[in-house]
């Protein structure tokens, strides 16, 4: 038996070609043992992403926006649950470890912004950032497109909300903190498991549990409204720390909280499936079984309303401890809305627009 495609930092145990490929590969032994070798650290490739806008739209009934910002495509945090890694077909690669380590980045991202925002038939609402892939994952330490995205939102008034993993969103409290002040920021700390082993490994280069809670006492501090999201919440896995992951957040400072039960649409089962045989072997088929209970006998739902809570019994058990516990400690169910009143349009070329003055 050859030795599983293990590479250190990274989630995924395989790199399956993307679905709408015509040719697929796997490896095979040739008899010189090449397969059984310790693999080489595998790299992070930066890609340039050439798109001509930067905020997507949607109209889907059950999220709370209708507008977002993507700064990456692709994750370097790697959590092998991420039910954005299918997005990486439509590009030509795998959602397995391309999505991890094939990085597209918009370096000209603030410039686009400004553009889109300047358009004469733009309407102001909050944007949404985070919510596919992290804007703070590990390579916006060096090229600090997150925060050049905050400069041109705090110079315009436009409202924004983060969604992160990263304990790196305390770097931009400074412009956080200002536009809060405002009515203009809030942020929302994604937590799956306080288990530092099995955060580890979950979500190889996420920050620790510690440090998102950490980050979000900064953020108290900073006076940002901020929540917690426990998400994904895995059947067997992470369902019973619900409570305690809620609590821990709400001693450092959350304002709401909320969850989402774990997604696994397309390749995602699969790659999920292996790292649990590869991880917790004699847990896999529960986990798996678990999950099929709560999406009508398959593996994900992707229809609107239950793909984020699912549905049957084990579902229903999941939102009543949840509204237990957050009844018990005082929680929002939402942060304060943002305001949008305040936004004034840029001109293209970096000038405020005459709007500005009248």
């Amino acid at each position: 038996m050859s030795k599983p495609l293990i590479h250190k930092g990274r989630a995924s145990i395989s790199n399956t070609v993307g679905r709408f490929e015509k040719q697929s590969r796997q490896a095979e032994d040739d008899g010189w043992g090449g397969l059984d070798a310790d693999l080489p650290p595998l790299p992070t490739e930066i890609i340039i992403d050439s798109s001509r806008s930067l905020i997507s739209y949607n109209d889907s009934p059950d999220i709370p926006f209708d507008r977002s910002i993507n700064p990456y495509r692709g994750c370097e945090h790697g959590c092998i649950y991420c039910f954005a890694r299918p997005t990486h077909a439509y590009l030509g690669y795998s959602a397995g470890l391309d999505f991890e380590s094939k990085i597209l980045i918009k370096p000209d991202a603030a410039r686009l912004l400004r553009e889109e925002l300047a358009k004469r038939n733009y309407r102001c609402a909050p944007l949404a950032l985070g919510t596919n892939t992290d804007p703070y994952q590990p390579l916006e330490r060096q090229h600090k497109i997150m925060r050049q995205i905050l400069e041109v939102l705090a110079e315009t008034g436009h409202p924004v909300s983060i969604v992160t993993k990263s304990a790196l969103i305390e770097r931009d409290l400074d412009i956080l903190a200002e536009m809060a002040a405002q009515g203009l920021a809030s942020v929302y700390l994604s937590i799956t498991t306080l288990d530092r082993s099995l955060a580890r490994s979950l979500e190889p280069r996420a920050a620790t549990p510690q440090r998102r809670l950490e980050a979000l006492a900064r953020c108290r501090d900073a006076g940002i409204p901020a929540g917690v999201m426990v998400a994904p919440l895995i059947p067997v896995l992470t369902d019973h720390e619900l409570e305690n992951i809620v609590t821990a957040a709400h001693a450092a400072g959350a304002l709401c909280a909320d969850f989402i039960l774990l997604r696994l649409p397309l390749e995602v089962a699969d790659l999920f499936h292996e790292w649990l045989q590869q991880n917790v072997p004699l847990k896999a088929e529960h986990v798996m079984n678990r999950i099929r209970d709560s999406r009508g006998g398959k593996a994900y739902d992707a229809a609107f309303h239950q793909r984020q809570r699912g549905s049957g019994d084990y579902a229903n058990l999941l939102e009543q401890r949840f509204r237990l516990i957050s009844k018990k400690l005082g929680l929002a169910k939402s942060l304060p809305p943002l305001r949008s009143d305040l936004f004034r349009k840029p001109s293209a070329g970096g000038q405020m627009s005459f709007d500005f003055f009248t």
